[in-house]
């Protein structure tokens, strides 16, 4: 079974959902699997994927009220604050949620449902280049 590896770099502007659904169909169309998947990991201890809707906004607007109100910053327990306030909450947060997804591809096309997406969700309030790196595996 052939397989490829890909990378890109998302650039935040700080917390948030940034979608990378197109970055990701590009690459496994270059790659020419027509049937397989591709996994995708996003190398960062404070930044996590999603697949969430991409259709309505408000939807990742509620994704990003709940995380707050579920882990809050400057929770005064926290210890781990070195790099600031954000520092253990986006690192809590990246547990709860996934650094990776598998996603099947099928007639060489990702095949995610009608309102999904995939995106990253970056945790801290300041702006990084997040690396996203791929493997893209099946029958060319």
């Amino acid at each position: 079974m052939p397989s490829q590896a890909a990378h890109f770099s998302v650039q935040t502007s700080g917390k948030g959902t940034y979608e990378i659904t197109h970055q990701l169909e590009e690459r496994v169309a270059q790659a020419g699997i027509k049937t397989g998947t591709v996994t995708v990991f996003v190398q960062h201890t404070s930044a996590s994927l999603v697949i969430m809707e991409n259709a309505d906004p408000s939807a990742r607007t509620d994704l990003h009220a709940f995380f707050d109100h579920l882990v809050p910053e400057d929770t005064p327990y926290f210890i781990h604050t070195y790099e600031g306030p954000d520092d253990m909450p986006s690192h809590i947060r990246m547990v709860l949620t996934r650094t990776s997804e598998v996603i099947p591809i099928v007639e060489g096309r990702v095949t995610l449902g009608t309102w999904q997406g995939l995106f990253l969700f970056e945790h801290r309030d300041q702006a990084h280049t997040r690396r996203i790196v791929l493997m893209i595996q099946g029958d060319a």
